[in-house]
Formats: structure tokens, C-alpha cells, sequence
């Protein structure tokens, strides 16, 4: 079984924001800093379910997607 990345601390998290926008030199207001917050949490989650699916070291990408 593969082990998942640690989860970030909220601190972590604002820390990154907050280094994120200086360095693109936005202004955010707190309603759409706890809503990219809560953004940045759930697609963190979501790396990290993807993150911990096994996967052989001989699978390949399929060369083309057909539905």
C-alpha cells in the first residue's frame, strides 16, 4: 500500500496563500480567503486520495482516450 503525503496544517496552508498572492500581487478580502482556503483543503484531499492509489511501476498511460 502506498502511504498518502502528510496532510498541511492550516497554518501551512495560509502560509501558502498568503505567499501566493504577494508574489502575484493580489489583495484578497477574508470572504474569498476562507473560500480559497477551503478550496486549497478539499483539492489537498484530493491529491492525497489520488496520491496514495497503488499503481505498478509498469503501468503506461493509455495513448489515446476513447470513452
Amino acid at each position: 500500500m502506498v502511504e498518502a503525503p502528510p496532510r498541511l496544517t492550516d497554518e501551512a496552508l495560509e502560509a501558502h496563500l498568503d505567499a501566493a498572492t504577494t508574489l502575484l500581487g493580489l489583495r484578497m478580502d477574508a470572504d474569498d480567503r476562507a473560500s480559497t482556503l477551503a478550496h486549497l483543503r478539499a483539492t489537498m484531499e484530493a491529491a492525497r486520495f489520488v496520491a496514495a492509489f497503488p499503481l505498478d511501476d509498469a503501468v503506461q498511460p493509455a495513448p489515446i482516450f476513447r470513452p
